[in-house]
């Protein structure tokens, strides 16, 4: 666990369909679980997850603005 403005979040590489490359979801204890496609090169990676990172900085996951919105402003 790493800790970033008071959110802790785990880093999680795993298998995702190709057309996925990184999501979070926020677990009940307020954890905040990063998986990252494990088929990504190395630095698809690294900006999927500076991508994460940043909803999380966010707070995105509170938010009630649309999705499309929210991915439009963390590009």
């Amino acid at each position: 666990m790493a800790l970033i403005d008071g959110q802790d979040y785990v880093v999680r590489l795993i298998a995702l369909p190709h057309h996925i490359r990184a999501f979070t979801a926020v677990d009940t204890d307020g954890l905040h679980n990063i998986y990252i496609n494990l088929a990504l090169p190395d630095n698809a990676r690294i900006s999927s997850f500076r991508h994460e990172l940043r909803h999380i900085q966010r707070n995105d996951f509170y938010s009630r603005t649309d999705i499309r919105v929210v991915e439009q402003g963390n590009k």
